[in-house]
C-alpha cells in the first residue's frame, strides 16, 4: 500500500512495519523502574468500586526462593491465603481486590520462615514483633 506526502510521493508501507511508514520511531515503552525496586500497581475498578492491587516482588529479593506469599490486614495474616506467581524473570506477583479509603500492612513470606517488606511500600509502620510493616494506602 502506498500513501501520499505532503509533496505528493508515493510513500510504502508494510505489515513488517504495523503500517507505519518506515521512517517514524517506534513507540517507546514504559520505563521500568531501577532495579531492586519492588512495584506495586493500583488500577480502580469503577463497576466494582473498589482497587485492584498487583504486588511484584523483584527477585534479588528473594534469590534462590521456592514460593512466596503475601500475607496482611487484607487476608487476616493467613500465610496461605494469597500465593504470589514466579514469572520467567524470577520475579514474584499476585493481585488483590481491595475497598478504597483504607491503608493495609502486609509482608511477603519466603519459603514459610523469612519475612520481607516491599521496597517501593508507600510507608512502613512498625509491628508488635519489633520489626515494620509495608503499607499500601488506597
Amino acid at each position: 500500500m502506498n500513501r501520499k506526502s505532503p509533496a505528493g510521493k508515493a510513500r510504502p508501507t508494510s505489515a513488517r512495519t504495523g503500517g507505519r511508514r518506515p521512517e517514524e520511531p517506534k513507540k517507546q515503552k514504559k520505563a521500568v523502574p531501577e532495579e531492586g525496586g519492588g512495584r506495586i500497581r493500583r488500577q480502580f475498578l469503577k463497576t466494582k468500586d473498589c482497587y485492584r492491587v498487583t504486588f511484584r516482588l523483584p527477585a534479588e529479593a528473594v534469590r534462590d526462593a521456592e514460593n512466596v506469599t503475601l500475607v496482611g490486614d487484607f487476608n487476616s495474616w493467613d500465610p496461605g491465603a494469597t500465593p504470589l506467581k514466579r514469572l520467567k524473570s524470577g520475579d514474584f506477583t499476585t493481585s488483590v481486590e481491595l475497598p478504597p479509603g483504607r491503608e493495609y500492612r502486609f509482608r511477603y513470606l519466603v519459603d514459610g520462615s523469612r519475612w520481607e517488606n516491599d521496597w517501593c511500600a508507600d510507608k512502613y509502620a512498625p509491628n508488635d514483633f519489633g520489626a515494620d510493616d509495608s503499607v499500601v494506602v488506597l
